[in-house]
């Protein structure tokens, strides 16, 4: 890094959880995500699916933590149907799609944008060299139904962190199998505290150019989805050097048990590295690295595949949880209720975490098994972004859960929501018209602007 300023005055993590859309439905889209696959067909509760979400934000917030919304996106996606050549009325374009093609109709209807973990990939100003938070939308190429999240991304992201004094954005990475980049799910920043200067691990489950030289250690059920190309890229983009960062090969073999992101088989926070041990492809050099760049002791916390099978950590999503910084130094770990119905995942809790020579002193369990069904827990639908005191004060919008906006979001759903959507219902011209008018209101509830694409004529 440079001599440039760093406002480090209150600085604290700020959790972006993304807001479940109207269209929340179980397609089963996501392949080498085994819940999503497992789940596909079934009836979903979009309302239900909101309300766990704000209820888990609403927990944390009252718990101390910093919590911030993200809104949904715009779906159906209709212009996505337009532009593959169905034509005419909203009606006879999603009525033709269902007779013809119903997996891209599924696909333009998917709410994976509340998995805001998959958003971005997000570097504090802290560790920038021009003292300034930055941002770069993933282009999640590796899906089509993710592939149409990046461009309102872009522009909510914008609308929100719009003080360039304070934050920059960089373009999406060219969307290729080169450069396929799935956002802060394959990101974690590790630290003495949030307010000290960090190193980046970049997580990859491929080397896009010469992977023909790989092919030994190359997963052979399901797609690798993050490049190492594309992890330096981002680094490059926000301006890390060499000292400030780490990657790491995900294990092939973790990717075919259906770990389909870094942040299904390990979580960080400050000093402290929960994972698998089938983690990296190469553990000790991973670990021997962030140690040699850190500012602080690394903290690992490693889960043998004796106390946990892949199979049972994949089931119970343990490694998907939130760890978060407490203010006497300790960390909670937030997981879903799923960790419990597993008796090695709950019994590794208490004996093997809460037991053990590390900072985590808690665990808290919530239920957000309307997204677990689709394949995100709790880690997924946030965005950690690492905010001075006056980064927050300059952020756009009103994105800052408090009480006034929780009701304000729980009494919008309760308006606009479904508590039944099958994928027949995907059709339907009347959830297309539900859905754009929740989202209007919504872009007012959180004073954005326009942002979605109807809005922009």
């Amino acid at each position: 890094m440079n001599d440039a300023k760093h406002d480090a005055t209150g600085v604290r993590e700020v959790n972006f959880d993304g807001l479940v859309g109207p269209t929340h439905n179980y397609s089963g889209l996501a392949h080498g995500n085994v819940a999503s696959m497992s789940h596909g067909g079934l009836v979903a509760n979009p309302r239900e699916a909101a309300l766990q979400g704000l209820a888990k934000m609403k927990s944390l917030m009252d718990s101390g933590y910093a919590q911030g919304v993200l809104p949904p996106q715009q779906r159906p996606d209709l212009g996505a149907l337009r532009s593959l050549g169905f034509s005419g009325s909203d009606a006879k374009v999603l009525a033709r799609a269902a007779g013809e093609a119903p997996q891209i109709l599924r696909a333009v209807c998917s709410a994976s944008s509340m998995w805001t973990a998959n958003a971005a990939t997000v570097t504090p100003s802290l560790d920038a060299a021009d003292g300034r938070a930055h941002f770069t939308p993933a282009n999640l190429q590796s899906s089509f139904h993710r592939f149409l999240e990046p461009a309102t991304t872009a522009r909510v992201l914008a609308a929100i962190f719009r003080d360039e004094r304070h934050f920059a954005h960089h373009p999406v990475l060219p969307s290729t199998p080169a450069f396929s980049d799935e956002g802060a799910a394959n990101h974690t920043r590790l630290c003495a505290a949030h307010g000290e200067p960090g190193v980046h691990l970049y997580v990859y489950g491929r080397e896009a150019l010469g992977w023909e030289n790989q092919a030994g250690v190359a997963p052979k059920r399901f797609p690798a989805r993050q490049t190492l190309e594309a992890s330096q890229a981002v680094a490059r983009q926000h301006g890390l050097c060499d000292l400030q960062t780490v990657f790491a090969q995900q294990h092939p073999d973790a990717i075919d048990a259906g770990v389909f992101h870094n942040d299904v088989i390990a979580v960080g926070n400050g000093p402290v590295l929960l994972y698998h041990e089938m983690a990296f492809l190469d553990e000790q050099a991973t670990l021997e690295e962030l140690r040699d760049k850190m500012n602080a002791p690394l903290i690992p916390v490693r889960v043998p595949k004796e106390a946990v099978s892949m199979e049972d950590a994949v089931a119970s999503y343990l490694f998907n949880s939130q760890l978060l910084s407490n203010a006497d130094g300790s960390m909670t770990l937030v997981v879903p209720g799923e960790c419990q119905e597993r008796e090695s995942v709950w019994r590794t809790l208490q004996d093997h975490l809460l037991a053990g020579n590390n900072p985590i002193s808690e665990v808290v369990v919530k239920d957000v098994k309307q997204s677990m069904r689709n394949g995100g827990g709790p880690a997924c639908l946030r965005l950690r972004v690492v905010l001075s005191e006056a980064e927050r004060a300059s952020l756009s919008g009103r994105v800052l859960l408090d009480n006034a906006l929780h009701g304000e979001l729980v009494a919008w759903v309760e308006r606009h929501y479904r508590d039944r959507l099958a994928p027949e219902d995907l059709a339907d011209p009347a959830l297309a018209s539900e859905s754009l008018a929740a989202l209007d209101e919504l872009t007012r509830i959180l004073q954005l602007g326009n942002v979605y694409p109807f809005q922009l004529g």
